[in-house]
């Protein structure tokens, strides 16, 4: 049985996500439809592209992945489907996949289908999908499509014995994720003692948590999560909302 997920920024109360879902299985009712994520906040590539990178990997290979964000077609830009890492994805070249995806994907294609109209995910994707269910193959949707549109993912940048980082995500905890890697910690650190400066010198951290109960309820701490992202919380407490801290918000290390 094939898989088939859906990331859209529609409202689940809306009725987009049941057409879809009613679309796709009018044209393959042996798929078993999964929703990763249907409350991504319009348009947003990049939030979306962060759910679908942590998620998509635990999936069965050969797993299909509709992403319905900022699917509209624009600036010549067309609906496309691409093969990478066992799975399959389909949506529109707007950027996301640069953000999604660490390496070139194996196979990309334009989809050829008429009429999508404002809502390609009822027509093209949903066609798209499962004529890849079928035939396990891209080969049947379009031609050859070399002109994929990467955006570039926000890196942590590296002073002398600095990391200087900032917030991708924000849970539903209200924990902050920033996108300094465990790995990147240790490369620069080297084992020395370090300070964390959340925001601005005001709130500071100097070690790290295994897990969130190592810290008492209410008190501010940082740990490496498991996607390896160092991250800040308030043990039983709303960190973004207390802390002050938004997407974009900085996060520095400094090593001694």
């Amino acid at each position: 049985m094939s898989i088939i997920t859906i990331t859209s920024d529609w409202n689940v109360d809306d009725f987009y996500l049941g057409a879809v879902k009613g679309s796709i299985l009018s044209r393959c009712p042996d798929v078993r439809i999964i929703d990763i994520s249907n409350q991504i906040p319009p348009f947003n590539v990049s939030l979306a592209a962060f759910r679908l990178r942590h998620s998509y990997r635990h999936f069965p290979s050969g797993t299909i992945h509709i992403i319905a964000v900022n699917s509209e077609i624009s600036d010549g830009r067309p609906h496309i489907a691409l093969k990478a890492n066992g799975h399959f994805f389909i949506g529109n070249d707007n950027g996301l996949f640069g953000l999604l995806l660490d390496n070139d994907p194996d196979e990309v294609v334009a989809i050829q289908e008429k009429n999508t109209g404002t809502f390609p995910e009822l027509t093209a994707f949903a066609s798209a999908a499962c004529k890849i269910a079928l035939s396990g193959s891209l080969s049947d949707l379009g031609s050859s499509y070399d002109g994929l549109y990467k955006q570039v993912p926000m890196l942590p940048t590296i002073e002398e014995s600095v990391i200087n980082g900032s917030v991708i995500y924000i849970d539903s905890y209200k924990n902050i994720i920033t996108n300094i890697s465990l790995e990147l910690f240790e490369q620069i650190g080297k084992g020395r003692l370090f300070e964390i400066f959340v925001q601005s010198n005001h709130y500071r951290i100097n070690r790290l948590n295994n897990k969130y109960g190592d810290s008492s309820p209410g008190e501010m701490l940082a740990l490496f999560n498991s996607l390896g992202l160092l991250e800040i919380a308030i043990n039983r407490g709303n960190a973004s909302e207390l802390l002050n801290l938004a997407l974009n918000s900085s996060i520095r290390i400094k090593f001694k």
